[in-house]
């Protein structure tokens, strides 16, 4: 419990500075370190993303980094997705859903750190402010894409969401940081109305005291967003990932390769 606890502290830093990485760290670690089966982590790791956005998007959402609008637009789209991928996450062997969720962290760590080297090769930070709109199609696409992989790896969807906003949307990364807590807290709810009757077991002890140190993390987090250059988020996002998504893959390919 104490173990959990430290843990979610430091997790619940990076959610609130980053608007993501609660789940893409929380996952392997439940796993890896608290030991929890991986269906079982993702569910608890639903219940850890949804209470610390709950917390880090208030002092966003007092600084103006949150776009209320866009971000219910978004959420809402992405629902349908998240219970989806909520239901088809249960019928996947856990080996294969960890080597998985490797991949798709390697994919997009690739892209953020990509989009780094490109806003410090154009002399740093995006202008900030008002966000350019994608086309429907597109930005139906993205929500469902970003429901989907929620419900499935049992994450806030932050480290789709946060480049979903950036790249395809157009918003500066610290509003696409605020906003993206908001559709991180509808698609974990959905993610967990989607774990119904699967025959998952939450272990809420460990997920309450890694979930309550992690909502104290996050308030700290989101106040150190302001000190920081909205580039060097961008890149800490992108090794952030190509760590977890490295680790994972370590951990995971043996046992796929087993059989």
């Amino acid at each position: 419990m104490i173990l959990a606890a430290v843990i979610g502290l430091a997790v619940g830093v990076v959610v609130g500075m980053l608007g993501a990485g609660g789940g893409i760290l929380s996952v392997p670690i439940l796993v890896y370190i608290l030991g929890q089966e991986p269906h079982q982590a993702t569910a608890a790791s639903l219940v850890i993303v949804a209470l610390t956005a709950c917390v880090s998007i208030i002092p966003h959402a007092r600084a103006g980094r949150v776009r209320w609008r866009d971000g219910l637009i978004f959420a809402a789209l992405s629902a349908l997705g998240s219970f989806a991928g909520a239901r088809a996450s249960a019928l996947v062997a856990p080996t294969v859903l960890m080597v998985s969720f490797g991949v798709m962290l390697s994919v997009v760590a690739v892209v953020m750190l990509r989009k780094a080297w490109k806003m410090r090769r154009d002399a740093g930070d995006m202008p900030g402010g008002e966000a350019r709109g994608a086309s429907p199609l597109v930005l139906l696409a993205v929500a469902t894409l970003t429901g989907v992989l929620t419900g499935f790896f049992g994450v806030g969807g932050g480290f789709v969401v946060v480049p979903a906003l950036v790249l395809v949307l157009h918003f500066s990364p610290k509003k696409a940081t605020g906003t993206s807590l908001l559709v991180m807290i509808i698609a974990s709810l959905m993610g967990l109305l989607g774990r119904i009757g699967t025959g998952v077991e939450l272990n809420w002890d460990i997920a309450l005291a890694f979930a309550a140190a992690s909502m104290c993390g996050g308030l700290v987090g989101a106040r150190l967003t302001t000190r920081v250059r909205e580039s060097t988020l961008t890149l800490a996002f992108g090794i952030l990932l190509a760590g977890v998504a490295l680790g994972t893959l370590v951990e995971a390919l043996p046992g796929v390769i087993r059989g």
